[in-house]
């Protein structure tokens, strides 16, 4: 096959993950609408808490389906109400799942974010968390070093995702936390073209294509299982599948 014919190739495979993984946001979006899952129902359990950060435009009924994962392994999940369709900026967004976190009295708490969820989930890790509750986060899919697609963006919820962005490059400005945070994200992201990979994290590269439907490959799942089940000790999941 010629190199015209590759990136051909490539580009139409592209396309077709990009198509599927509007499908894919579409279809969850309209199946959160019409959930009638109580978050009480999931508080249950004796493994690590686990507290829900979806990303921007998603109530925390978008990861219902890992959220059910999750919990069916024994795991108590929060979620935090006040973050609603998470519209808020970072610094406001993570002050809410620290008061949530305070409220509850958690310990040993595993952030499990997807999108702007993780950026929310470091500042917390970063600016609230001085009597150490937090073991970690699992980001899935995060801009943690913005993308170039933000200055197209009307809404300036969306434009802060870009590179300059203060909170941005803050949070990359601090790398401390990074070693607590195991990066989930695919080999071709249609809204993060820089990637997902984080200095000093544990990087997972997947390889498929998506942003959205990223949450629901059972290779993701399984690696965040794996990640819960390892929190607190050393492990080894850069080159994970």
């Amino acid at each position: 096959m010629s190199a015209r014919a590759r990136e051909m190739t490539v580009g139409i495979r592209d396309v077709q993950w990009w198509v599927r993984d509007y499908a894919y946001a579409a279809t969850r979006q309209v199946r959160a609408l019409t959930s009638r899952a109580r978050p009480d129902g999931f508080k249950t359990g004796d493994q690590c808490p686990v507290v829900i950060i979806p990303g921007i435009y998603e109530t925390w009924k978008f990861l219902q389906p890992l959220i059910t994962r999750v919990h069916d392994a024994g795991h108590p999940v929060y979620v935090v109400d006040k973050l609603a369709w998470n519209i808020a900026s970072v610094p406001d967004a993570a002050r809410h799942v620290a008061d949530l976190i305070a409220e509850q009295r958690l310990t040993g708490v595993v952030l499990l974010a997807h999108s702007k969820g993780g950026l929310i989930g470091k500042f917390v890790m970063i600016g609230h968390d001085a009597d150490s509750r937090i073991a970690g986060m699992i980001a899935v899919a995060v801009p943690f070093s913005g993308s170039s697609y933000a200055k197209y963006m009307l809404p300036p919820s969306l434009r802060s995702f870009a590179a300059s962005n203060e909170h941005i490059t803050g949070l990359n400005e601090n790398t401390v936390t990074n070693a607590r945070i195991a990066s989930i994200f695919a080999r071709f992201d249609p809204h993060i073209p820089e990637g997902s990979t984080l200095a000093g994290a544990r990087n997972i590269q997947i390889d498929t294509g998506g942003h959205f439907r990223l949450l629901a490959d059972v290779r993701v799942v399984d690696v965040v299982m794996t990640v819960l089940a390892g929190f607190g000790h050393p492990h080894d999941l850069t080159s994970a599948e």
